[in-house]
């Protein structure tokens, strides 16, 4: 066998083992690509799935917190209107009687109108609470410092608030009802858990969005123990807080308040 033959074989050795080389490399990246691909939408599908039950958990806890809304309503009218009525319609009939002397008649006129005075009352708080009046006619702004004044008032807190936004949109009315819903439930979490006697409450605009910054010095909470047992008040701020897709941050200690930032 001459010299030329031998290099001959020796280069087509070379060649096959170059072509068998890449073609495992190929292989390799082939499926390296394909096991990391399955990997990524394995994920993508958990993380999806994971989107979804939040969101499921979500419209769940809305509905359960609108059923207990008409819930309680529904016991407000029973209790303070319907009551009240029932026995204002009793002592209408008595005005009917005959042989009532003066004394009785202005007893019984009395009591309707004492009666009628109260169920008013109450109608107009049902209502108030329904859809504070004075925030479809004056906006967000007054209806948190009514909001902030009824708590103090009742409470006999501190409650600081302070809005460093531009006038609102009237038109953002969705908007302005659950900003106005989210500070409720943390004024209510606040004094009914927190037993808080300072409140903050400051609205203002960073990095182009608008954000509300809440803290109290209330007993706080353990953030570790809150994940895993979040109540109905946490997940009805969740919920509204998705519907005005804002980000929401919670930060607290034992003993030492909470505080709470959401954009909107």
């Amino acid at each position: 066998m001459n010299t030329n033959t031998i290099q001959e074989n020796d280069l087509l050795v070379v060649i096959i083992y170059t072509c068998a080389a890449f073609l495992l490399m190929a292989t390799v990246l082939v499926l390296f690509y394909h096991f990391s691909r399955k990997k990524i939408v394995q994920h993508e599908l958990e993380k999806r799935d994971l989107q979804i039950s939040h969101q499921k958990d979500l419209l769940k806890a809305t509905i359960i917190t609108q059923e207990e809304e008409r819930k309680r309503i529904a016991q407000d009218l029973h209790d303070d209107i319907s009551s009240k009525l029932n026995i204002v319609s009793l002592n209408t009939h008595l005005l009917t009687a005959s042989g009532l002397s003066e004394n009785e008649l202005a007893e019984i006129t009395g009591h309707i109108i004492e009666l009628t005075g109260k169920a008013l009352e109450n109608s107009r708080r049902i209502a108030h609470d329904l859809l504070p009046p004075v925030l479809e006619k004056f906006g967000l702004h007054a209806a948190i410092e009514e909001l902030c004044h009824e708590f103090k008032s009742a409470r006999q807190a501190e409650i600081h608030f302070m809005n460093k936004l531009p006038p609102f949109n009237m038109a953002e009315e969705e908007t302005h009802l659950q900003v106005f819903r989210i500070l409720q439930e943390l004024l209510n979490n606040s004094f009914r858990h927190g037993k808080a006697t300072t409140i903050h409450i400051v609205l203002d605009e960073v990095d182009g969005k608008r954000l509300c910054a809440y803290t109290d010095n209330g007993k706080g909470f353990d953030p570790s123990e809150m994940k895993n047992k979040k109540g109905l008040g946490m997940k009805n701020i969740e919920s509204r807080i998705a519907i005005l897709n804002g980000n929401l941050t919670f930060d607290s200690a034992v003993n030492r308040g909470v505080q709470v930032t959401f954009t909107f």
